[in-house]
């Protein structure tokens, strides 16, 4: 009879320990749920020159601190592009890759003022021709899909300058099949004909209004153009007055807030927060 108690107590407590066990894992669609993801309290930020089967372009990797320890977690993935100083050809100079830590994103990380509200995979691309060429944009990102943990639906865009202009022309040819659920070009511009592709992507765009290398023009003629065929969302664009080409300092390092022309959109929360704020739903609505 003790020796039947005993099975049965034993057997007990391996249901509970299994059942413990269960509820403590997450799923893979837990990570759809920002708050599962472990807090970044400082990751690694590696770089890989172009030299890997498959990838356009040389790059850095920011991975969050706990980015490994779930095989099924997934993570948002920001990408940033670049202005036209920081090209560079790291399979025939490898130290050029470098270059891409002079400005936005990845000097944040390096000096590590990177604090968005939930961790995020960033991937800085070094663009090796005379501009950004879109066809390479959606090789390189289908690229990053396949290799890191990505949660697809929450790939963000930035870029700079020579990338703002990166942006608006990669999201502007592929639309809906860019994989970007929204984006934020900071003094660029793009082709005002090609409005209708944005219909479905939120797109915030900032300029300098005193930028004499990029004429705020550009950026404002494409937000009216994509507004002008009622996106699903307002495209919005934030003006700073006496501000030169740097707009993006005052933009990733939100500093700029209360400083934009009170006539556009007010910079009225960091663009990472703006940005995790969308997500796309599957066809269900889900």
């Amino acid at each position: 009879m003790k020796n039947c108690v005993l099975v049965s107590f034993c057997i007990l407590i391996s249901f509970c320990s299994a059942s413990c066990s269960s509820d403590d894992s997450l799923s893979k669609a837990d990570y759809y749920n920002l708050s599962n993801l472990p807090i970044d309290t400082g990751g690694t930020h590696s770089s890989h020159i172009l030299a890997e089967a498959n990838a356009p372009y040389g790059y850095y990797a920011y991975q969050p601190a706990g980015y490994d320890d779930d095989k099924d977690s997934m993570y948002p993935l920001l990408i940033f592009l670049h202005g036209s100083g920081e090209k560079g050809n790291s399979a025939k100079h490898p130290e050029y890759l470098e270059r891409i830590l002079v400005n936005g994103l990845p000097k944040m990380i390096e000096n590590g003022s990177w604090s968005p509200k939930y961790p995020m995979l960033v991937i800085s691309p070094q663009c090796h021709d005379d501009g950004w060429q879109a066809d390479k944009i959606k090789r390189f990102v289908e690229f990053i899909i396949e290799k890191y943990k990505v949660n697809e639906r929450r790939i963000y865009m930035t870029g700079i300058s020579m990338g703002g202009f990166g942006c608006f022309s990669y999201v502007g040819t592929y639309g809906d099949e860019s994989h970007v659920t929204a984006f934020v070009p900071i003094c660029g511009g793009g082709n005002t004909a090609q409005a209708e592709n944005f219909k479905n992507i939120p797109v915030w765009a900032f300029h300098g209004e005193s930028d004499a290398t990029v004429a705020p023009s550009k950026s404002k003629s494409m937000i009216e153009a994509i507004n002008s065929i009622n996106p699903t969302e307002k495209a919005k664009i934030t003006l700073y007055p006496d501000v030169a080409h740097d707009s993006w300092t005052y933009t990733y390092e939100g500093t700029g807030m209360g400083k934009e022309n009170a006539a556009y959109d007010a910079f009225n929360s960091d663009i990472y927060t703006w940005m995790l704020a969308h997500e796309k739903k599957d066809a269900a609505g889900n």
